[in-house]
């Protein structure tokens, strides 16, 4: 496995917490780390809820979505550019989406199985922080829409 990869572990029935919880496979770790009481400080409720624990904000509800201005659009967790206003287009689902992040190695993916069917999670590669979906009815060149969650990232004007 690479420093990508996640496993999954159940945590007990009756905890409060959500039943799936995502964990670095033994011996991987990301650039940055935080412990949970750090990313609660540092995070809103929604926004940790949506970064750390894989959560949905809900759509239309992030002024990210409709934002077009030139620039880069950061992961709040670590500050990584993941992706470029040149690739951003209206996808009409009410998330900010984008045809493909900056680099290859700024957004990692795994396989998503909480829904019936097979999604592709996105996250980013130095924090790992949840960041949305990948689907594959984007535009072209690539045929992607990285449907992505406004309250795991940044602008910066360029």
């Amino acid at each position: 496995m690479n420093r990508r990869s996640f496993v999954a572990t159940v945590i007990g029935a009756g905890t409060g917490l959500s039943l799936t919880r995502y964990a670095l496979a033994a011996g991987e770790t990301f650039e940055i780390t935080r412990t949970e009481a750090e990313w609660k400080a540092m995070l809103s409720d929604r926004q940790y809820e949506v970064m750390r624990r894989e959560g949905t904000e809900p759509a239309f509800s992030s002024p990210l979505d409709k934002q077009y201005d030139p620039g880069t659009y950061h992961c709040r967790g670590c500050d990584l550019a993941l992706y470029s206003s040149k690739h951003k287009f209206d996808s009409g689902t009410g998330w900010p989406s984008f045809w493909q992040p900056v680099n290859a190695f700024a957004v990692a993916t795994k396989r998503d199985w909480k829904l019936v069917i097979p999604r592709t999670e996105c996250h980013c590669s130095r924090c790992g922080s949840h960041l949305g979906h990948v689907f594959n009815d984007g535009p072209k060149p690539t045929g992607k829409r990285h449907c992505i969650n406004g309250v795991s990232l940044v602008f910066k004007p360029a």
